[in-house]
């Protein structure tokens, strides 16, 4: 098998891989920023609870894919610094997000990283790289389960037109 040798930390990352994960990590550091302003705007407990949530976990998951990085001598992508601590009450009314807006954002980018990590397990040919993004990937889906209870617990969820077709019976 030559460089393919069944030890994946000793086998080459491929072009795809590398753009993978570095984007991963790229995006990951704007959405880090973007869940602490939440945090700030937020005003439910239970929605700023699953955004820090989500903060430490994607924080996590920027660790481990850093380290494949580093260690295959790839400059990572630059992180953007944590943003300071605030209240709602500190935001103006109208220049705050609201609590239905961050959560449909909130739930956007939790489709949007389903998908993102879906693809980079599938064009990975290393398997600790396929199987770590099966990791965030099952981590996405169990946050995003807590999130779809939370915006129908709150009346958050605007769901598409609804069909009503005729249910079998057997």
């Amino acid at each position: 098998m030559g460089i393919l040798n069944g030890n994946p930390k000793l086998e080459p990352l491929h072009e795809g891989e590398v753009f993978g994960v570095w984007s991963y990590i790229i995006a990951s550091n704007g959405l880090i920023s973007v869940y602490q302003a939440f945090i700030n705007h937020a005003g439910d407990r239970a929605l700023k609870s699953l955004l820090e949530e989500t903060v430490h976990t994607i924080k996590a998951e920027v660790q481990q894919a850093s380290e494949i990085l580093k260690a295959n001598g790839i400059a990572l992508p630059p992180a953007l610094p944590d943003r300071p601590v605030a209240t709602a009450e500190d935001i103006p009314v109208g220049a705050r997000f609201m609590d239905v807006e961050i959560s449909a954002i909130l739930s956007a980018n939790i489709a949007q990283g389903l998908v993102a990590c879906s693809q980079v397990m599938g064009q990975s040919v290393r398997e600790d790289i396929g199987m770590m993004f099966g990791q965030f990937h099952a981590d996405k889906a169990l946050f995003g389960a807590k999130l779809l209870k939370l915006n129908k617990d709150k009346a958050w969820l605007i769901p598409p037109p609804l069909h009503d077709a005729p249910r079998l019976t057997q």
